[in-house]
């Protein structure tokens, strides 16, 4: 079988993350949405919270499940035995973070192989901080994200 990783913080998901989740589970068996920790980010929702969130925003996803991880990535990636690590890319800024991590996680282990997918053009813009800050501004998130971070980015804010 064939497992892929797809790593993040999800502060919270977005119909990016979710664009990028819905095209990867075409390519291979099984994916794993991992909901980083990140405690030094200073995350607005919970790490169970972000959890919950991603579960419901991929339960129309049969060959997806979510598992929230501490370590570090390769790390996990070895434990849940993934051997693809999927990551969109939304501008060439992604591409130049990314490209560092991609070469530091090869060092750490060569086995594990990392593939990019590129955001549509309706999604380039998008990304968790600029949620946020629109919900924290009472702003519509409306086809930025899915129901149920919209509601509970409602109760945060209320």
């Amino acid at each position: 079988m064939q497992r892929a990783l797809i790593p993040g913080t999800f502060d919270p998901i977005t119909a990016g993350h979710l664009d990028i989740i819905t095209r990867a589970s075409q390519l291979v068996d099984e994916i794993v949405v991992g909901v980083a920790k990140s405690s030094s980010k200073g995350p607005l929702f919970s790490l169970e919270e972000r959890v919950v969130l991603a579960q419901e925003s991929v339960k129309h996803l049969p060959n997806v499940k979510v598992m929230p991880f501490d370590c570090l990535l390769v790390e996990f990636a070895e434990k849940i035995e993934a051997k693809i690590l999927i990551k969109g890319l939304r501008a060439i800024t992604d591409f130049e973070y990314e490209f560092q991590m991609t070469a530091l996680n090869y060092q750490l282990n060569q086995a594990i192989e990392t593939i990019f997918i590129m955001a549509p053009p309706q999604y380039m813009y998008l990304s968790s901080s600029i949620v946020r800050e629109i919900a924290s501004l009472k702003g519509d998130v409306n086809g930025f994200v899915p129901n149920c971070v919209k509601a509970a980015l409602e109760a945060k804010f209320s």
